[in-house]
């Protein structure tokens, strides 16, 4: 890889007076965002001014104003860019940009990912190619960053960003005068300032965002039965507004946390007496992001049932500022150790006291009683309350002016036998029929034919069966009657999702429906599912994808399954396409290139 370092660093130097860096990042969970913000902080130990900001708030015909960037990327589905990267990636991708475009740019770029997933950070190494050949530089190698390691993501930035610096330095030497800021507590990215009680509120930004439209509820049904352990709901929203989406479109809510919970953690924070007490927020430190459509004028109360999450499992960097706020001597030395970067036992400490038993911060604050947080940080310290994005399980020609959603309700034990339950998945199974929300809308990674010809093949096991409803009622509303629907459940009485509708548009020959129930066998014998389905129907799922060109849709959990049906459609290109293996395989990847075979999956 080539970088700076290859050809010696005096020839490239640059002035010490451009010290402005742009940080762009492309977050589905918000590890992205976090991500750009602790790079940013850390930037300014070498006196560097950032700005951060998120990919689909950048104007990509700007980037070639930019002289020095750093981008960070998030991994989705089987290798997908983030949604957020969508336009500035279509833009890089143009044929027309020539090969030095970028050639007074310099750029770096971290990724983030799961070494579980075949393609591990793939959207950071297509960035990275691309920006190499159209002339940008990259300063140093490309970071990392992976969910599987003790520490997740922190196990491969913190030395990489020790990489960035000393990079930094060398190409953007300090003025003699200056040296590098020492590590200490950072300032607070807000400045804060009370109001009296009688201040008039403004507007909440949410309601006044164009991309949001103001939802009733009209279902809220379990579709799993009673006794099953797993509560999968169906939602229906009506709307006044004439909405539109297309099969694959997401529905985007901000959840609430739950007065209950809300009221004990200020109370345990010593904030109760205070908790309604309104006041200004001043955005001070630009280069760190705020929750998105958050108001000028908020109370702690405010902040967090709606902007910041306490029941987030806390990363690294909340510990390095956590210590500058407690007390007690011994409190102090257990916060040292968990961010001291020495040895692997401390990792292994820190990992078996928070990661892997899920503690989240308000249970580590309960723990650390002696920790005095200053109003004015609670936005360093505590991650936003992110929107949470659903795929919509309807079709708009069949439910006008409606979104349908298939949610499962998350509830588990972590290894502490702790009850744990998700914020929005909570949020959304407690609204009642007419209770109101806002609801937004993204656009998705599906695309239909428009030859009626061309079949459809659809796999979605499990809450995955959402798209693919919005995908199957489109085409029977069209009159498309050449789709296939492979769905897969434990048990065809308990969690076999929509199963009449499937029963009844089969016996209308309007789909063909296949499904997988893995638990119903008789003990020791091997379960079924969708991809051992695929296997029986080789031959037809040659004829549909092979010999017919069809499209192949995958939805559902990125775990064994979407290589298990790749594998399924690679054997019946083998078997009935006469292909060798590797011709097989070199198949799937073009199916995948062209457009023919589209994942929508989430872990």
């Amino acid at each position: 890889m080539s970088t700076h370092g290859d050809h010696g660093t005096e020839e490239y130097q640059h002035s010490s007076a451009s010290r402005e860096l742009l940080i762009l990042y492309a977050t589905e969970t918000g590890t992205a965002q976090e991500t750009a913000d602790r790079i940013a902080r850390e930037c300014r130990r070498v006196h560097f001014h950032c700005r951060v900001q998120s990919m689909d708030a950048y104007p990509p015909a700007t980037l070639i104003s930019e002289h020095l960037v750093i981008f960070v990327v998030s991994t989705t589905g089987w290798g997908a860019e983030p949604r957020a990267m969508s336009s500035l990636w279509n833009m890089l991708l143009r044929s027309d940009l020539p090969n030095d475009l970028f050639e007074d740019m310099d750029f770096c770029v971290f990724g983030l990912g799961d070494t579980a997933y075949e393609k591990f950070c793939w959207p950071a190494k297509k960035l990275s190619r691309r920006m190499q050949s159209l002339g940008g530089y990259e300063i140093c190698s490309r970071g990392e960053g992976d969910e599987q390691h003790r520490m997740g993501v922190d196990g491969a930035l913190d030395p990489w960003i020790e990489c960035l610096l000393e990079v930094l330095t060398q190409l953007y030497p300090l003025p003699h005068e200056q040296d590098n800021i020492p590590a200490g507590r950072p300032p607070p990215r807000v400045s804060l300032s009370n109001v009296g009680s009688d201040t008039s509120l403004d507007p909440d930004p949410l309601d006044e965002d164009t991309n949001f439209h103001t939802a009733s509820v009209k279902c809220n049904r379990r579709i799993t039965a009673e006794d099953w352990f797993q509560d999968v709901r169906h939602f229906e929203f009506s709307f006044e507004d004439d909405i539109k989406y297309n099969p694959g479109d997401v529905a985007v809510i901000h959840p609430s946390a739950p007065a209950s919970e809300v009221d004990s953690f200020l109370v345990i924070m010593g904030w109760a007496n205070v908790a309604d007490d309104f006041f200004t927020v001043e955005h001070t430190m630009l280069d760190q992001t705020l929750p998105d459509h958050l108001p000028k004028i908020v109370s702690l109360r405010i902040l967090f049932t709606r902007y910041l999450n306490f029941n987030a499992v806390p990363r690294r960097s909340f510990f390095q500022l956590l210590r500058y706020f407690a007390i007690d001597e011994l409190e102090r030395e257990k916060l040292d150790e968990f961010v001291s970067i020495e040895g692997a036992d401390v990792q292994d400490e820190m990992y078996d006291y928070c990661q892997r038993v899920k503690r989240t911060i308000w249970e580590v604050l309960s723990e650390f009683r002696s920790a005095r947080i200053p109003r004015e940080y609670v936005f360093d310290l505590f991650p936003p309350l992110r929107p949470r994005e659903f795929s919509i399980a309807s079709s708009i020609e069949f439910h006008p002016r409606e979104i349908h959603l298939c949610v499962a309700i998350v509830r588990y034990r972590t290894k502490l036998k702790i009850h744990r339950k998700g914020v929005c998945t909570s949020y959304l199974s407690g609204l009642k029929l007419g209770d109101t929300l806002r609801i937004g809308l993204r656009k998705g990674f599906i695309s239909l034919p428009t030859d009626p010809n061309t079949p459809v093949v659809c796999v979605g096991p499990g809450t995955g069966i959402a798209p693919m409803r919005a995908v199957i009622e489109q085409r029977i509303h069209k009159g498309h009657t050449n789709t296939t629907l492979y769905f897969g459940c434990r048990s065809a009485h308990k969690d076999q999702h929509y199963h009449k509708e499937w029963e009844s548009h089969a016996e209308e020959q309007k789909l063909r429906y296949r499904v997988a129930c893995s638990r119903d066998g008789p003990e020791g014998v091997k379960r079924t599912y969708v991809q051992d389905l695929m296997k029986e129907d080789a031959q037809y799922i040659w004829t549909m994808l092979g010999q017919q060109r069809g499209i192949l849709i995958i939805s559902g959990s990125s775990n064994k399954m979407p290589t298990a049906v790749r594998e399924a459609v690679r054997g019946a290109a083998e078997r009935f396409g006469g292909r060798s293996n590797a011709e097989a395989v070199e198949y799937v990847a073009a199916m995948e290139r062209e457009g023919r075979l589209i994942e929508e999956c989430w872990s």
